[in-house]
């Protein structure tokens, strides 16, 4: 693409992102370029750190999550336990998470993996207050839409998400399977967030709410589209958050059948992170994505987002031509 930034909704796409136009390349491409960076750290003798959970042997993870401070603050929207710190000359808030998880529940439970924090969430995490509290004019979210947007999270796991972007979005709303709802409550409690019930229809906005519901891909994809309607009934939403759920292949059609669903065509933007495990599924996971909606999908790579073993894409629903 040319210098020209270009803005797909709320999501600004760095100088060097891509239309991807095929999954093969693009799968190519990324790993090709991590077997580069693994091979560029072991070179230097740094350990180029292993995917997955952040720390999967605790019950409860005491999270820092450090940006730049600003003069005004939001009153009364920040959430956790804030603190400043002097660097040599910038000023930095430090803010405190608490996360609880379910050791039992990620062994025990089959195919649960949200119940403990995944990498990719608490680096986004970072990336998204580092850059929202600098007030970068290249952030990947534009801060200001951000303020007044609807926003809805898909396989959140422990809810590390929605602490973080309580003060920052309009309404947000946390969903994954029905077992992990009690978790990300309670993870949503002991940060001070208040659970706000969704007045019908689900997730429409109301001012600085954070809702935790259950959505099941599989459900809803199984779901006719007369009662689909019916049950999974959202107000149009303005970012549709996929942190890291691309991992086991009998879960992709439902995810995607669920994103293309969720989607509100010239309006929502779909924000996709994953992590570069099996490369089968990632290109698996893209071709599903293409092809939904019999090619109404825009999906971009965006370029050098987050440091790491992470693929970054963004996803626009074209409108139809009637």
């Amino acid at each position: 693409m040319d210098s020209q930034p270009i803005s797909l909704g709320l999501c600004r796409l760095p100088e060097g992102s891509s239309l991807i136009t095929d999954a093969d390349e693009e799968v190519f491409l990324l790993y090709t370029d991590l077997a580069r960076k693994q091979s560029c750290a072991e070179q230097g003798g740094d350990n180029f750190r292993g995917l997955g959970y952040l720390e999967r042997h605790k019950d409860v993870l005491s999270l820092e999550f450090t940006y730049p401070a600003k003069q005004s603050q939001a009153a009364g929207r920040a959430k956790g336990k804030s603190s400043k710190k002097k660097n040599t000359e910038t000023e930095f808030e430090t803010l405190e998470v608490q996360l609880a998880q379910d050791k039992t529940a990620l062994h025990s439970r089959k195919g649960d993996t949200g119940s403990v924090l995944w990498r990719a969430s608490a680096e986004f995490a970072q990336l998204v207050l580092r850059q929202y509290h600098s007030r970068d004019p290249n952030a990947l979210l534009n801060s200001v839409r951000l303020q007044e947007a609807n926003v809805l999270e898909l396989g959140a796991g422990t809810g590390l998400l929605g602490v973080i972007f309580a003060p920052l979005a309009e309404h947000y709303t946390v969903t994954d399977i029905d077992d992990l709802i009690p978790l990300i409550k309670k993870n949503l409690a002991l940060n001070g967030v208040p659970n706000t019930p969704p007045s019908p229809p689900k997730g429409a906005p109301t001012k600085a709410s954070v809702s935790a519901e259950a959505l099941d891909w599989v459900a809803l994809q199984n779901c006719s589209a007369s009662k689909r309607h019916s049950i999974y009934s959202y107000s149009p939403m303005d970012l549709l958050l996929v942190i890291d759920c691309i991992y086991h292949p009998s879960l992709l059609p439902a995810l995607v059948d669920t994103i293309d669903y969720l989607a509100t065509p010239e309006r929502t933007t779909v924000l996709v992170i994953v992590e570069l495990r099996a490369e089968d599924v990632v290109r698996e996971f893209l071709e599903l994505w293409l092809a939904a909606g019999e090619g109404v999908w825009d999906i971009w790579h965006a370029h050098e987002v987050m440091e790491g073993p992470y693929a970054v894409w963004v996803g626009w629903k074209k409108g139809i031509d009637r």
